[in-house]
């Protein structure tokens, strides 16, 4: 058992006090001016002097110099503790009572060999745990492995599928305390905090709860459907929706290739009620056959959705030698390929769904996912000369280019025949 000495007078918020019990994984997670970072910072200069001999260590995924780590922020506390006696400062790390030592490091840095001079340290402080990827735990678990040992982590929820959240929040070990904590439980917040959050809160909207609340990010700052999305949650327009089964069904598609690093499959189920355009379902996938999302549109009672494919649906699969289209039709399903809307379909296809926003409606469960993508789909930009240069092609792409060819085809339906119609493809201005 680890032996405490001594004691420091140190005021906690009453959010952390748990915190202070024994466990092997401590954690703490929420929006900014919560005081995670300050009540980690004291708790490890407390077991530095309680614990002589302690040696923690401070981790980032990515930590490109000691600026970006919580250096300063301990030294800090090392002295308005009355306690630079106890400690010495270097540039690299921080000496503690009894030959102990805190050092920082970025686990990115790591391997599976250069992570095991770890092995004698008995605390590990995850920093920014958010950026924290699977790969880092997985090293960083076994390794910290002395009688008592423990792992302490302090994030901003991002997205529920980061490896932090994944550990600490859907999958909690029986050995973990975690907490969430936000502003409003901090004992020292001030004016200047208050006007910051202020500022965003009236500014950006579409951020706030995730800077500020600690929710998960739903759209991100630059993204081009950021306020769409944010307007639509606060309109009460991301909610619980049912399938109409009187009225048409439509899957769009964005087409990916074949094999692991393929570019991913994206399916958007809508039905069109009269001005209201109902988001009902999202797919995703990466290297599947195409029986895959046949089978998901089955599962899901899909199918007698129309399948609206891109352009590349009529391509022949270099395997079977028929076209997507082909494929679709011998399912069963009724199938309209897209033809290409040639140069600056891209930004066509973002604006039709900006000028689509206030129909918009999401049945907030099934389209979680695909509404992350939504939210984060945005500009490359040259940041030397600070100039954009068109949507960025990463892992949201594919959502919102299906997404984009609903917006660009959609018509509305104003009497019953043109709930039926035929796609014809022509862009319509919505007011």
């Amino acid at each position: 058992m680890v032996e405490k000495t001594g004691t420091l007078n140190i005021p906690t918020a009453p959010i952390f006090r748990p915190l202070l019990d024994q466990a092997r994984y401590k954690a703490a997670y929420g929006g900014r001016g919560s005081a995670k970072s300050h009540f980690f910072g004291e708790m490890l200069v407390e077991e530095c002097v309680m614990v002589p001999g302690t040696r923690a260590v401070c981790l980032r995924e990515v930590q490109r110099t000691l600026k970006e780590s919580c250096k300063f922020l301990l030294e800090s506390k090392i002295q308005s503790f009355g306690l630079g006696k106890l400690f010495k400062v270097w540039h690299d790390r921080i000496e503690t009572p009894g030959d102990g030592t805190i050092i920082f490091n970025g686990m990115q840095d790591h391997t599976a060999e250069s992570i095991k001079s770890l092995e004698g340290f008995r605390i590990a402080y995850i920093e920014e745990g958010q950026n924290f990827s699977e790969r880092s735990l997985e090293l960083l678990r076994p390794t910290i492995r002395l009688p008592e040992s423990q792992i302490w982590a302090g994030w901003n929820p991002t997205r529920k599928i980061d490896a932090i959240d994944k550990f600490f929040r859907i999958n909690p070990p029986s050995n973990a305390i975690v907490v969430r904590t936000n502003w409003r439980d901090n004992p020292w917040w001030n004016d200047v905090l208050e006007k910051e959050r202020l500022h965003d809160l009236e500014h950006y909207a579409e951020r706030y709860d995730h800077i500020w609340e600690g929710e998960y990010a739903k759209a991100f700052s630059g993204a081009y459907f950021a306020k769409l999305l944010a307007k639509a949650e606060q309109e009460g327009r991301i909610t619980a929706l049912a399938v109409d089964p009187l009225l048409p069904l439509r899957a769009y598609w964005d087409i990916g290739g074949a094999g692991a690093k393929a570019d991913a499959l994206c399916i958007w189920v809508c039905q069109f009620v009269g001005d209201r355009i109902l988001v009902l379902d999202y797919c995703e996938g990466v290297g599947q056959v195409l029986a895959f999302y046949v089978n998901w549109l089955r599962k899901h009672d899909y199918e007698r959705a129309e399948c609206v494919l891109p352009h590349d649906g009529i391509n022949t699969n270099n395997i079977t030698g028929k076209t997507y289209k082909a494929h679709l039709q011998d399912a069963g399903f009724s199938v309209t390929v897209v033809p290409n809307q040639g140069p600056g379909a891209a930004a066509m296809r973002i604006e039709a769904i900006r000028r689509l926003g206030s129909r918009l409606w999401f049945n907030a469960k099934t389209t979680e996912a695909g509404r992350d993508a939504l939210g984060f789909y945005h500009e490359r930009r040259d940041s030397q000369r600070n100039i954009g240069l068109g949507p960025d092609h990463d892992w949201s792409s594919h959502a919102a280019d299906a997404f984009g060819m609903m917006a660009v085809t959609y018509v509305e339906p104003v009497s019953s025949a043109k709930f039926w119609r035929k796609l014809d493809f022509q862009p319509v201005a919505v007011a």
